[in-house]
């Protein structure tokens, strides 16, 4: 799971990189050249620590989300769309975090003039949407070609024409790829794209203190932090930090609320593994089957699955241990067509 935070010049893309990641990247941008920040940070989860204590593994193992901190957009470029550097590096996101500068500082100047949170955000979605037009455009002239020049498969060209031509009629109405429905063979057929648009977003309101969220509407999720605030808290040992935080009366770090916003956009939630040698919490989507998460822990124990003893994490820890869940009948043998549910603890039956 790999988020890109991207945004305008000096809108705190790196601070919030900063807080989520307790890293200390420089926040002053480095003139003429794209640098990228990646960390991978550990997701925060109390089931996790309550499994260790009871299995008291060799190692324990907590999910994983990874952050990076990508350039700055630089707008305004006519037709010429995003650069190829910067595109390359957003084509390998899940999903994106876009940036928003909220908070004044004279030191620190907007570069358009002035703050205004919903310009930029438009301005950004813009830039987006354009870079896929583009693109969509392109494809479509190199259709086109194909089929002047003869020698290529007329169905899969007559196949991706009317697939291409849905997709620009969508941009073309100033619409984002994202609210589209596709079929499974029409996923498959743009995977290798890298379109942006279709990409979840979240967009982060970078406030300063004491001041109030933006009333901007938008068609994603959103939330507002206190990007230095949180960077200054993130970068803190623990106590300190948690005098900190009862001083200004925050309840929750913005890295849990930015990582539960992130396991929402990307529809993915956590079961576990459980054992002496390990216990460990993965990562899978929602809705996925016993079969498919198997392959989240290794692709032979997907190939083999047989069967999976699960037992849900609540039904374990209230009864006490397996021992106990088993006898309530609670541990229990599921197929490979088993949805598995956030917070299940798995263990998968293999023939390999």
């Amino acid at each position: 799971m790999k988020l890109g935070i991207i945004g305008l010049p000096q809108a705190g893309k790196t601070t919030l990189f900063n807080a989520l990641t307790r890293g200390h990247a420089p926040t002053a941008a480095s003139a003429g050249r794209i640098e990228v920040h990646t960390a991978m940070v550990d997701v925060p989860d109390p089931r996790v620590d309550q499994l260790s204590a009871m299995f008291k593994p060799r190692k324990t193992i907590y999910a994983k989300v990874t952050y990076a901190d990508i350039a700055g957009l630089e707008t305004g470029s006519a037709r010429s769309g995003i650069s190829g550097q910067l595109l390359n590096q957003l084509t390998q996101m899940d999903a994106l975090i876009l940036v928003v500068r909220c908070f004044a500082d004279d030191s620190v100047m907007h570069p358009s003039g002035r703050v205004d949170a919903a310009r930029d955000v438009d301005t950004m979605l813009s830039e987006l949407l354009l870079n896929d037009l583009i693109a969509v455009e392109r494809k479509l002239e190199r259709l086109v070609d194909e089929r002047k020049k003869g020698g290529t498969d007329r169905t899969i060209n007559a196949r991706q024409t009317e697939l291409f031509e849905k997709l620009h009629k969508t941009l073309s109405d100033n619409k984002p790829l994202r609210g589209m429905h596709f079929t499974h063979d029409e996923e498959k057929e743009l995977s290798s794209y890298g379109l942006l648009t279709r990409k979840p977003i979240l967009t982060m309101f970078n406030i300063g203190e004491g001041q109030p969220a933006p009333q901007v509407a938008l068609d994603h999720p959103s939330v507002a932090l206190m990007g230095k605030l949180e960077m200054e808290i993130a970068q803190l040992n623990p106590q300190d930090a948690s005098d900190f935080m009862k001083e200004y009366g925050i309840q929750e770090l913005g890295l849990n609320r930015m990582i539960k916003l992130s396991y929402d956009l990307l529809q993915v939630q956590t079961f576990f593994t459980v054992g002496e040698d390990e216990v460990r919490a993965w990562t899978t989507r929602r809705g996925a089957t016993a079969q498919e998460s198997a392959g989240e822990v290794h692709t032979d124990l997907q190939r083999g699955f047989v069967r999976a003893e699960v037992v849900h994490y609540d039904d374990l820890v209230s009864l006490g241990g397996m021992n106990e869940a088993k006898a309530k009948g609670k541990l229990r043998l599921e197929g490979k067509e088993y949805p598995v549910k956030d917070g299940d603890i798995v263990h998968i039956r293999s023939s390999l």
